[in-house]
């Protein structure tokens, strides 16, 4: 049973999972794999006690994020938002907004791995998504669709699906941290912060949210518009997609105003 359990605590640190361990069970287990006389055994040990420093490390990074959203002030409710969609040719713009307990009462509270959403796995997306929507204090996602933003801009439409996201919300923030820019003609404290996907916790929430359900969108669109290949390409201007887009022509999910260069040529 032990040896099954130092199995399933790698296994589910490998696929970002939290682990439901005290740090003395795991003193206690590497202790008992180390004093064995068989070299596999203790080889098993070693490997344990790295990826618990690692796992270790990971809470205090995750705390950090944490302790950075609550630097801002004695705010009640802090937000972070950001979006995602803003350089494809085709689909929308997406955009989540996410506020946390920020007061955790112990480290089972956290949720670790949270990232930059380019820098996590799909597989990785799509569990913390679900784990963030369990435990926000409230979360909202706003879209912008692509003849919205060829009517009215791209600039226009990004900060847009800021507001909308914030306003969306059941709490009302006293504070919005967003992603790398001031949200303009806004009724909410705000403060930006740069490479904020790394830095906040409730900003690393948000760009998850909004990869993973923009990415369903687009999923779903590859049904209908296979030779595109949306499901790759998330609507972004890969090679493959410009030239479907020559060959076949625009769908109604294509921002015009984007293609203007390549429909040209």
């Amino acid at each position: 049973m032990k040896f099954a359990l130092v199995k399933e605590y790698v296994l589910n640190f490998q696929n970002g999972h939290d682990i439901k361990t005290s740090k003395l069970e795991f003193i206690e287990l590497i202790k008992m794999l180390s004093d064995d006389s068989r070299k596999n055994v203790n080889k098993l040990g070693e490997k344990l006690e790295k990826f618990i420093i690692t796992y270790e490390a990971e809470i205090n990074r995750v705390k950090n994020m944490y302790l950075f959203d609550k630097s801002f002030g004695n705010f009640k409710y802090v937000a972070g938002v950001d979006e995602v969609g803003r350089g494809p040719l085709a689909g929308p713009i997406v955009s989540a907004a996410v506020i946390l307990d920020l007061d955790y009462m112990d480290d089972g509270e956290l949720m670790l791995y949270i990232n930059d959403s380019k820098k996590l796995s799909p597989e990785k997306r799509n569990y913390l998504s679900e784990i963030i929507k369990s435990k926000a204090v409230s979360y909202n996602i706003s879209v912008i669709d692509n003849k919205e933003i060829d009517r009215k801009g791209i600039g226009w439409c990004n900060q847009e699906v800021f507001r909308r996201a914030c306003h969306g919300l059941d709490r009302k923030p006293n504070l919005v941290l967003s992603d790398g820019y001031l949200i303009k003609d806004f009724d909410i404290e705000n403060k930006s912060v740069i490479k904020g996907d790394t830095k906040s916790a409730s900003i690393a929430c948000a760009s998850i949210l909004a990869k993973v359900y923009r990415d369903k969108i687009m999923e779903d669109y590859h049904q209908y518009y296979p030779e595109y290949k949306f499901c790759k390409n998330v609507g972004y201007g890969t090679e493959e997609h410009v030239q479907a887009i020559k060959k076949i022509g625009i769908t109604e999910i294509h921002r015009k105003s984007f293609l203007t260069n390549i429909l040209n040529k």
